[in-house]
């Protein structure tokens, strides 16, 4: 089975969301096959029929595709391999070479020898009809006794195998009981059709969580059983929250197009998730496709548990969206805008080389593609609330609106609306009236944006134009003088 040509996959099963970690195991496997010119593969283990769903499928290939994570041949079903009776006929062969055998446990006995193992502190071993002779099994399915059917485990000694990313791994075969590979009713159980899967597929390296150790253990004992050549195992550590519990959707943890719809690119979950575990020998913390693809190995995963942390993450998006053409950014933001009621694509298409300039003014501050609609609404909207700290820090009752009156008035005799003439009068007024110019920058960007941080006052004043920002000074003179502050908030 294993040729000189790397094959590895990913094999989510489509009973919830892909989360971060699932799409981790994606990113490892891709690159080792793209960095080798090997084969990355996909298998959809459909199998759980109340809890595989069609629209979890779509979520995935929807997530890999939009990561960039490009499968190389058809996707395979495990269902549709189950309904060719892809598996059976292994079972019957290793029935045959009485390496497996029929297993006849009715549930209330099972249970009842379990438990008198646990009271008596003694690990369970279900083997009562291991050895059974077939004519005794033959009696049991005339009297129509249903059956399981299980693999033969060495009884002494210790398994081993050795893991890419932790080196040799061991465990008693006491500690291992015989593996039921196909269930009562006919079909194969988890382990069993995973190594046949991967045999057909012809996989050469199984890269997955280490939740699935126990399963190695299982798997390789069913390749030596068939007499197949073993691919080599690499399982990577878990990927834990801040506070060292395991990501989850119910605790908030998003899956993977959650974060395409708060605004993130796909470049850069995929470089940081990629570095969740994984490093490249180096600092480097921004690596390109082609980058992670040169420096990929397997030898470079730490076996510990790595921290999801979303401040890096987002970190890491905000300098892939500075380094963007604001024209390719424009098209990126503007479904948001749209989305937030702040415009149509009609008027950006008209607008276009105005909105690059408003898209250019916010690059330094957003690290989201959603944070160009929370901290630049106001480029779009006349009206808007005023920032509660903001107000009671700058609209003071007592003298701000005669500051703003005489800005406005300033503002009047302004033919040439630029940045620079605007911080002429701004200042030129600040000396007249012998006040320090925070005094008048203040309030003057609270009255035209809302907001107390943002870009710099004269690019937003210059990219409002002279009749807006007027209108929005005049509405804060009102507000101001109507005296209906927010309360102050208690410390």
């Amino acid at each position: 089975m294993v040729s000189g040509e790397i094959r590895v996959r990913i094999a989510p099963s489509p009973t919830g969301y892909f989360h971060v970690g699932t799409a981790r195991t994606a990113i490892y496997n891709w690159l080792l096959a793209r960095k080798h010119s090997g084969k990355f593969l996909l298998r959809i283990e459909d199998t759980d029929r109340e809890r595989s769903k069609k629209e979890y499928v779509d979520i995935i290939l929807d997530g890999l595709k939009w990561l960039g994570l490009d499968w190389d041949e058809d996707i395979v079903y495990q269902s549709k391999r189950i309904a060719e009776n892809s598996y059976r006929p292994h079972i019957d062969r290793l029935l045959e070479e009485g390496k497996a055998y029929r297993c006849f446990y009715e549930p209330d006995e099972l249970k009842a020898e379990r438990d008198k193992a646990r009271k008596e502190k003694r690990n369970f071993k279900a083997r009562k009809y291991r050895d059974i002779s077939p004519d005794e099994a033959e009696r049991y399915m005339k009297e129509g006794r249903s059956f399981t059917v299980r693999l033969k485990l060495p009884t002494e000694g210790e398994a081993v195998f050795h893991d890419e990313v932790s080196g040799d791994v061991r465990r008693s075969y006491d500690d291992l009981d015989d593996l039921i590979i196909m269930k009562s009713d006919g079909n194969p159980i988890y382990n069993f059709a995973v190594v046949v899967d991967d045999h057909d597929m012809e996989i050469t390296h199984v890269i997955r969580g280490n939740d699935h150790i126990t399963n190695t253990f299982y798997q390789i004992e069913i390749y030596k059983a068939l007499g197949w050549e073993i691919p080599k195992f690499a399982h990577l550590p878990m990927i834990l929250r801040p506070d060292r519990s395991k990501v989850s959707k119910r605790k908030g943890d998003k899956g993977v197009t959650e974060y395409r719809t708060d605004g993130y690119l796909p470049q850069a979950l995929l470089n940081y998730a990629a570095l969740v575990g994984w490093s490249p020998k180096d600092d480097r913390e921004k690596m390109s496709i082609d980058e992670m693809i040169e420096s990929f190995s397997l030898d470079g995963i730490n076996p510990n548990n790595a921290i999801f942390d979303i401040e890096k993450l987002n970190w890491l998006n905000g300098e892939y969206l500075r380094e963007m053409d604001s024209n390719k950014l424009v098209d990126m933001v503007s479904p948001y805008l749209i989305e937030a009621g702040l415009t149509t694509i009609y008027w950006i298409e008209t607008n276009w080389h105005w909105t690059v300039r408003v898209i250019d003014s916010l690059k330094d501050r957003c690290r989201l593609l959603t944070e160009y609609v929370e901290l630049g609404h106001y480029f779009f909207r006349s009206e808007f609330d005023y920032d509660a700290k903001g107000v009671r820090k700058h609209f003071k009752a007592d003298g701000t609106a005669g500051l703003l009156q005489s800005v406005l008035d300033d503002f009047e005799g302004v033919s040439r609306w630029n940045k620079d003439t605007l911080e002429k009068v701004i200042r030129d007024l600040a000396d007249k009236l012998e006040i320090k110019p925070a005094k008048l920058i203040h309030p003057t960007r609270l009255a035209v944006s809302g907001m107390t941080k943002g870009p710099g006052l004269f690019d937003i004043l210059e990219l409002l134009g002279k009749t807006e920002v007027q209108n929005r000074i005049n509405r804060a003179i009102e507000y101001i003088e109507k005296g209906e502050f927010p309360e102050q908030e208690d410390n």
